[in-house]
């Protein structure tokens, strides 16, 4: 198997959580003299393969672990066909309040608008409380008026790498990214299936 290396600046930032833990991302940057934004990838990178512990509110932390090639690899290698899950489909005409009724019911953050098997938009949470409290008529207004709508959609393909959707998902600040074939939505990757993938690889070491 090819050897594994992390990047110059990824050995950089190992090197001043080992000696300034616990850490904060803010203080990480500023001893690399970058932004929080450019090094979000990295120490995205570090906490998934076990390199640093995040603790929230606290900072980062060296977990004593040093870098599994054989992990790494095989989570590098793992593509998004092989972890993506089933959308809520829904189309542009379904109205503000039968889309907040599928999103409880799913237990979903987000719907994927589709019109035929294209995805043409998405409606969050966000999206339909605001739609909720704007609206007075919910049972006629479509989802439409409030959805976002393609191009101004991230998406991933199906032949992606899960590295690269955790990435994604980490740099945009985005709670999921729809999977396209072409045109055609065919699954969705999720922070909350990306760290049940990452939980369950490293637990079984």
């Amino acid at each position: 198997m090819t050897e594994i290396k992390l990047s110059t600046r990824q050995l950089k930032i190992i090197e001043f959580v080992k000696a300034h833990e616990p850490a904060t991302g803010d203080q990480i940057a500023r001893s690399l003299q970058l932004t929080r934004a450019t090094i979000r990838a990295d120490l995205s990178i570090l906490t998934m393969t076990g390199i640093l512990d995040a603790r929230p509110k606290v900072g980062y932390f060296y977990s004593g672990l040093e870098l599994n090639p054989t992990i790494y690899e095989d989570i590098r290698q793992l593509k998004v066909d092989a972890i993506m899950t089933t959308p809520i489909f829904v189309t542009k005409e379904t109205s503000i309040h039968d889309a907040i009724v599928s999103l409880f019911l799913e237990d979903t953050g987000s719907l994927y608008v589709i019109e035929a098997t294209e995805l043409i938009g998405i409606v969050s949470r966000k999206d339909l409380l605001k739609g909720a409290l704007a609206d007075t008529d919910k049972k006629a207004t479509p989802i439409a008026t409030i959805m976002t709508r393609m191009p101004n959609i991230r998406t991933i393909a199906p032949t992606d790498s899960a590295l690269f959707a955790a990435q994604e998902l980490v740099i945009h600040q985005i709670d999921s990214l729809p999977v396209v074939n072409g045109k055609k939505a065919i699954g969705k990757v999720s922070k909350t299936r990306l760290v049940q993938l990452f939980v369950d690889t490293f637990k079984n070491e």
